[in-house]
Order: C-alpha cells, then sequence, then structure tokens
C-alpha cells in the first residue's frame, strides 16, 4: 500500500495498527526482503531442519513404543 503512494500513516489508519509497527515491517523487508517475516509461509532452512529433525524423533519414538508393547502384551495362541 505504501508502494501504490499512500503514506505510512495512512495505510497504519486504515490497517488499524501502530505506525512504527508498520515502518518496522517496512523496514524488515527493504532490509532483508528475501528474509522478511520468517514462519509458515517463509520458513528459514535452519527451522525447516529442525522441524524435520522432530518429525523424525516422533516417528521412531512411536515405532520404539509399538515394539515395546507388542513385547510385554502376552501372546494369544489360536488354536
Amino acid at each position: 500500500m505504501v508502494r501504490q503512494g499512500k503514506t505510512v500513516i495512512e495505510v497504519s489508519n486504515s490497517l488499524g495498527i501502530a505506525r512504527s509497527l508498520l515502518q518496522y515491517w517496512k523496514r524488515q523487508l527493504d532490509g532483508e526482503a528475501e528474509d522478511a517475516f520468517p514462519g509458515r509461509g517463509n520458513p528459514n532452512p535452519e527451522n525447516e531442519d529442525l522441524r524435520a529433525l522432530k518429525k523424525k524423533l516422533k516417528d521412531v519414538t512411536e515405532e520404539r513404543e509399538k515394539k515395546e508393547v507388542g513385547l510385554t502384551q502376552p501372546s494369544v495362541e489360536t488354536g
């Protein structure tokens, strides 16, 4: 919106946010556009690696727990 000729004050008022917050976001975007606003829409590689490792740990833990349960339950013989 600011790039469309509106002032920071006009944009912040229309969004209902503080002018300083909009200026902060604008500086973030201008200074490091590729890394601005990391999160679900733009995860940084370190967070992506951490997410993958957490998923792997969860999967391995679940697999181990299933095996432990299988070892502790008495087997039922069919006959």
